[in-house]
């Protein structure tokens, strides 16, 4: 039994060890995620989504402007969040559909987008969180989005 439990004991004391000791680039505001670009971080737009009804219960939730102004190129982006009032488990990561010189996400309930798997990683003891997306996205325009609010946070993949 002692040695089923001694690897799990040994990996909660350097996980726990671990967050105490980030020494990265740290956000200047709290809940506002950032792109780590190697040693520098990379504010992604904050906005709101206004809501459209549709025909059939759907909604589509529209942000003004044709392009993020964070733009990252990397395929699989890892965010640096501290967070005071967001809970990073509960964000969502979309792609956006870029028409009429705005972004656009539909919803209803024939029609869910995917959302992008993350993982959420806690780095520091201060409520700094590392999230990474776990599968490789292709160049467009993304949202992180909190669960049940129209508040988005848009960056781009070049």
């Amino acid at each position: 039994m002692l040695y089923r439990t001694l690897p799990l004991l040994i990996l909660a004391a350097l996980s726990a060890a671990a967050q105490g000791k980030y020494s990265g680039p740290r956000p200047s505001k709290p809940d506002v995620p950032y792109i780590k670009h190697a040693d520098s971080l990379v504010a992604i737009e904050p906005a709101e989504a206004k809501e459209e009804k549709q025909k059939k219960d759907d909604i589509l939730y529209i942000i003004s402007g044709a392009t993020a102004s964070a733009r990252t190129p990397l395929a699989s982006p890892i965010f640096i969040l501290h967070a005071e009032k967001l809970n990073p488990d509960r964000l969502g990561l979309y792609k956006l559909d870029v028409k009429n010189g705005r972004r656009e996400i539909l919803f209803g309930p024939k029609k869910q987008p995917r959302s992008f798997r993350m993982e959420v990683t806690r780095i520091a003891s201060d409520n700094l969180y590392r999230l990474e997306v776990s599968e490789s996205l292709e160049p467009g325009e993304y949202s992180l989005s909190p669960e049940g609010s129209n508040q988005v946070f848009c960056f781009a993949v070049y």
